[in-house]
């Protein structure tokens, strides 16, 4: 979006548009990538997985904003690596050497840059990825029903149609598996 109502969003924006820049002024290739929601093992702790896990396995309530009315386009770390993986090899050319492009390629017409999001394209509500935690964590969870917080969106959605013609990447985890991948990491690495 050309209008981030959030800063993370906003430094995001930033750092591709100031890429464009170098790609067009130095000719240098470039691809940047968007991912959406990415979970699995070695993530982030920050993140909601991580943190519904730890709460629930000690018995603490967790915090689910805009009341369980939320939906992510979650990307499972595997899958998120073998986009990259073969993402190296397709490198934008300059706009005078192309011969065809896709129609909703984002391919720049000034610099050999585009944009491609890495993601299911397949948005899942809060409250069924939360389901599938608990049951692989065989609890059910205390929860804490929250509004929105402010800066957040309500939906993601990753549109995949350049990342499947460039490199036919498709998903092959589906979040019962990715889920149940992570808590078996989870109670291992954490001994829980």
């Amino acid at each position: 979006s050309d209008t981030p109502i959030s800063l993370y969003a906003a430094t995001k924006k930033s750092n591709e548009v100031m890429a464009h820049s170098y790609s067009h002024l130095f000719n240098i290739p470039i691809t940047m990538l968007r991912f959406f929601t990415v979970y699995g093992p070695w993530g982030r702790p920050d993140m909601a997985l991580f943190k519904f896990t730890k709460n629930i396995l000690s018995g603490c309530p967790i915090d689910i904003y805009n009341f369980g009315e939320m939906k992510r386009d979650f990307t499972n770390i595997d899958d998120l690596i073998r986009a990259i993986s073969l993402l190296i090899d397709v490198i934008p050319l300059n706009p005078k050497d192309r011969f065809n492009k896709f129609s909703f390629d984002n391919i720049s017409d000034t610099a050999p840059y585009r944009i491609v999001n890495i993601g299911s394209s397949n948005p899942l509500n809060s409250m069924d990825y939360i389901n599938e935690l608990e049951n692989a964590l065989g609890v059910v969870s205390k929860k804490n029903f929250l509004k929105m917080q402010h800066g957040d969106v309500k939906e993601t959605f990753s549109d995949t149609n350049l990342l499947k013609s460039l490199i036919g990447h498709h998903p092959t985890k589906t979040i019962k598996q990715g889920i149940l991948e992570f808590v078996v990491w989870y109670k291992s690495y954490y001994r829980s």
